[in-house]
């Protein structure tokens, strides 16, 4: 007897029932699994390590990656990939903080660390590796049109009228923390030339060569390329990334101000996804990898200021030093700095509205 068109309709409702369900019992198990697997410790032949690092420190990568491929193989026969993503420091920073899964970051500046710390993402002991964490140095410098036709000499000169200054903005680039807080520190120092530090001279420094600012554009890789396209005299920016430039061919004439800060950039192992990953063995090889005598060279070659003393000896005919050069503790620390610049009522925050 043929079955009726209503028990048909209720056994097809019974199967698509039943395979919804060990579909949604499959799912899950997958889900698990992946979890499980992301969990476990890169043991096998092959090793993925996500870097988050900030945009100037890119084409340094290029050639050091490959270096620290070759002796992660020759040391444990296992082949290392890399997932990399290069984007303005402060922006790289709260990417990770929201989900990116970074094993290992470079950024321009220990602050933007500290954000990873806040959140439970990176050691609390990250600044006792050697150097206090820091894998290169540089300093602030400028960038002019090749020949200097404006004769920029100095900071001082970007308060100059008609003179176009590019920067990178703060909000999201930790580049342009350091050009502004070698901007300001300049102006202090040249209050010190007139009798005393006063912080009121210094902002009206900084002020005046905020008039002067073309654009303020997302990284200092940005303020780079919005330069060679023809927009602006002069560029303020870190000295590696106008060294690099120039060594791919671009025209540059470099200025180092008299009185200009001292760059110190940190790499450090993302312990909650290192650990989730099961890579931190890979992770911590590769940030101690970063201080080693060969990654230092690569640095140098491509104009950042070795942190290992060696490197620096061989290169120091490449960096000047300038005679009033400071560093962070100048301005007070990077605490101080984040408060009196860049809090919500800071000096910064003053000059952008004209206050």
């Amino acid at each position: 007897m043929k079955p009726s068109l209503s028990r048909l309709k209720v056994n097809m409702s019974g199967m698509l029932a039943f395979l919804l369900l060990m579909s949604a019992l499959l799912s899950g198990c997958s889900r698990e699994t992946a979890t499980e697997a992301s969990a476990a410790p890169a043991s096998g032949k092959e090793v993925t390590l996500v870097i988050g690092a900030y945009s100037i420190v890119k084409d340094a990568m290029a050639d050091i990656l490959p270096k620290f491929q070759k002796e992660w193989k020759s040391k444990t026969g296992q082949t290392v990939k890399f997932q990399e993503s290069y984007e303005a420091s402060g922006t790289q920073a709260r990417a990770i903080i929201g989900g990116f899964e970074a094993d290992v970051t470079l950024l321009a500046m220990e602050g933007d660390v500290d954000k990873l710390v806040k959140e439970g993402l990176v050691s609390k002991q990250w600044r006792d590796a050697p150097d206090g964490g820091m894998i290169t140095r540089s300093i602030v410098a400028l960038g002019t049109r090749e020949g200097n036709p404006l004769g920029i000499r100095d900071f001082a000169d970007l308060t100059k009228p008609g003179v176009k200054v590019l920067y990178p903005n703060p909000q999201t680039s930790g580049g342009a923390q350091w050009d502004i807080n070698a901007i300001y520190g300049a102006g202090l120092k040249l209050s010190e030339e007139q009798g005393q530090k006063d912080p009121a001279y210094a902002k009206a420094f900084l002020e005046k060569v905020h008039r002067n600012i073309e654009s303020l554009d997302k990284s200092g890789r940005a303020s780079m390329a919005a330069f060679e396209y023809g927009v602006g005299d002069v560029v303020v920016t870190y000295e590696n990334e106008l060294l690099a430039r120039i060594r791919q061919g671009q025209k540059y004439d470099v200025i180092i101000p008299k009185y200009t800060i001292k760059i110190e950039n940190p790499a450090a192992v993302v312990d909650k996804y290192a650990d989730l990953h099961g890579t931190r063995k890979v992770a911590e090889a590769f940030v101690e990898y970063l201080r080693s005598k060969e990654a230092q060279t690569v640095f140098a070659e491509y104009g950042f200021r070795p942190v290992d003393e060696e490197v620096l000896k061989a290169n120091e005919s490449r960096y000047p030093m300038p005679s009033g050069l400071f560093d962070i503790s100048y301005l007070g620390g990077w605490d101080e700095v984040r408060e009196t610049l860049y809090s919500k009522k800071g000096i910064w925050y003053q000059v952008l509205a004209g206050i």
